[in-house]
């Protein structure tokens, strides 16, 4: 006689339109901007400038500092997106990052946030404690800025320089290199030229830029404050200045050989300066790693320039 068995319980199944579990995993991945992680590059320009970068404690210092920003800058755009989520909705680009989109939820973020940041300390650790002093640093500047600092005309400019200052400064403690003046105002410098080139492009790609209004569609509250003739003139300022400071470092703290090499890549650092100005002009330098990424004669002006700050360090 056959035995009855019980029927199956039918299988679990998701919610109708419910992200699965692969599309959470690289919906993760990608709200963690790896390819701003570019910015964590700044972190060789210390190690390359004092002529480390060639040896087996300068690269492994380096490398040592890179992954530890990679990690931290991760969570902290973690734990940004998810405070904006509401906000990032109503953006025509923003709506479609993961956790704006539902497709990480708002507690899977901050958990995997979370131990993002325990990751990025401990990897900081690993360079000494000196390092793990300065990604906290990092960390706790983000934090201010994604609760408070980014709703600060002005100051959020700062902060967000502050955050590239940062990262070029652990380069210099990951391997133990002292921090010259030259180099601390041009980093700073840059910073604020890129940043206030991405609050232009980002007021430039709204309705109705020429002015501080309420336009519609703005989800970043320090547009309704800047004008795009005021962020022109920071980028004039910040540009002006940080040219000056290069050529003088140049043609002042170098001699011989390395002088001439150094003195020569003044002319594709200008052209390095003069196009991203033309790019902000026309409205694409919302997301300046991209830049980097996709413009061909910025790449070109970019790799001239190291080549021969490259060539004049080993001269020194």
């Amino acid at each position: 006689m056959k035995r009855e068995t019980a029927p199956r319980p039918p299988a679990a199944t998701r919610p109708a339109g419910a992200p699965s579990r692969r599309s959470r995993a690289m919906g993760l991945v990608r709200a963690c901007r790896p390819r701003q992680w570019l910015k964590n590059a700044l972190v060789l320009a210390a190690p390359a400038a004092a002529g480390v970068l060639t040896t087996w404690p300068g690269l492994r210092g380096s490398l040592i500092a890179f992954a530890a920003f990679c990690l931290a800058a991760g969570g902290s755009y973690l734990f940004n997106d998810a405070a904006d989520v509401a906000a990032d909705r109503l953006h025509p680009r923003k709506r479609t990052r993961p956790i704006a989109a539902g497709i990480v939820s708002v507690r899977l973020a901050r958990t995997a946030g979370t131990v993002l940041l325990a990751a990025g300390l401990l990897t900081g650790l690993a360079g000494g404690w000196p390092l793990a002093a300065v990604v906290a640093a990092y960390m706790a500047l983000t934090f201010c800025y994604t609760l408070w600092l980014k709703h600060q005309p002005v100051v959020d400019l700062v902060a967000v320089a502050g955050c590239h200052v940062v990262r070029a400064y652990a380069g210099a403690v990951a391997v133990a290199v002292p921090v010259t003046s030259w180099f601390l105002v041009v980093v700073s410098l840059g910073s604020l030229l890129l940043v206030a080139g991405k609050r232009e492009a980002e007021l430039r790609a709204r309705p109705g830029h020429d002015g501080p209004s309420g336009a519609s569609g703005t989800t970043r509250a320090t547009l309704e404050t800047y004008t795009a003739s005021y962020l022109g003139h920071v980028r004039a300022m910040a540009s002006g200045a940080m040219i000056v400071t290069y050529c003088l470092w140049a043609l002042q703290e170098h001699t011989g050989p390395a002088r001439a090499l150094c003195a020569l890549s003044i002319v594709p650092f200008v052209l390095v300066v003069l196009r991203h100005a033309l790019l902000v002009d026309h409205g694409v330098g919302e997301e300046p790693e991209e830049l980097v990424l996709r413009d061909r004669p910025l790449q070109v002006f970019l790799a001239l320039m190291l080549l021969l700050l490259a060539c004049g360090i080993q001269l020194t």
